[in-house]
């Protein structure tokens, strides 16, 4: 079995239907954690249309696909918020395939795509309930810092320098 991570039209059959799978996971998870419910449907698919991912397009954004053994599996997408700094948003791997490295593989395209697009800085915000996310990040350098929005979501903020890009042998 095998991964491949690869730019992908924001508006692709694949990336609408993993958008859909990580909303529904992330907004489940915090209304079962703080309401005892699952999410809304008519909340779900407002906010599923509303948040279309436009801004992970070219020339200032960009949204990675990841395959398993050529099937969609997951995202992640960046979008530049100045020069220098970019925003990884959207990561997200269907929970059957987590814990396999495609995470992983996830964010180190997504950093080259973030320096691609002149990026020399990283940042992101997650919750607290979403603690895979934490340690994915915390793994891969991410440092935890002050806030930078006020996402009425984000409990937990971070940040990495980039710097070159690996190189093969």
């Amino acid at each position: 079995m095998t991964w491949t991570v690869t730019p992908e039209p924001y508006y692709s059959p694949a990336a609408s239907a993993l958008w859909r799978a990580y909303y529904t996971e992330v907004s489940d998870r915090w209304y079962l954690l703080h309401e005892g419910r699952r999410t809304d449907p008519d909340e779900l698919e407002r906010e599923i249309a509303a948040r279309t991912g436009a801004e992970l397009a070219p020339p200032s954004g960009q949204l990675l696909l990841a395959r398993y053994d050529g099937r969609p599996a997951g995202t992640a997408g960046v979008r530049l918020l100045d020069t220098a700094t970019a925003e990884l948003t959207r990561v997200f791997l269907h929970q059957e395939l987590r814990g396999r490295g495609g995470a992983v593989r996830l964010v180190k395209a997504a950093e080259d795509a973030a320096r691609a697009l002149g990026a020399r800085r990283m940042i992101l915000d997650t919750r607290g309930d979403l603690v895979e996310a934490r340690a994915l990040y915390a793994r891969l350098g991410y440092e935890e810092t002050a806030p930078h929005n006020d996402d009425a979501y984000a409990e937990h903020w971070f940040s990495k320098t980039l710097g070159r890009p690996a190189t093969s042998p």
